[in-house]
C-alpha cells in the first residue's frame, strides 16, 4: 500500500501528473488545478491510500511536478 499525498493550493496546474497517471489526476475544470482522484481533503490537503502497483506511474508524477506538491510514500 502507498500513500499519495498532495498540496493542492500551491498546484499550479502544469498537468505533469496527469501526463504520468491519468487514473490518478485530472484537471479540474473549475479552477485549473490538478485533482488527486479519489483523495479526502483537509484544508487544501489531499490524501489518498492506493495499492502498490500505482508506485511507478505516481512516482513519476511527482518527480515530474515542477513546485514539488506531490509526496508519495510506502505504508
Amino acid at each position: 500500500m502507498i500513500q499519495i499525498t498532495q498540496f493542492r493550493n500551491k498546484c499550479i496546474g502544469c498537468n505533469a501528473c496527469v501526463e504520468a497517471a491519468p487514473y490518478r489526476w485530472a484537471i479540474s475544470r473549475k479552477d485549473g488545478k490538478c485533482t488527486l482522484v479519489g483523495a479526502k481533503s483537509v484544508k487544501e490537503i489531499y490524501t489518498i491510500n492506493v495499492p502498490d502497483l500505482e508506485w511507478e506511474d505516481n512516482l513519476k508524477a511527482a518527480e515530474a511536478c515542477p513546485v514539488k506538491i506531490i509526496h508519495i510514500k510506502k505504508l
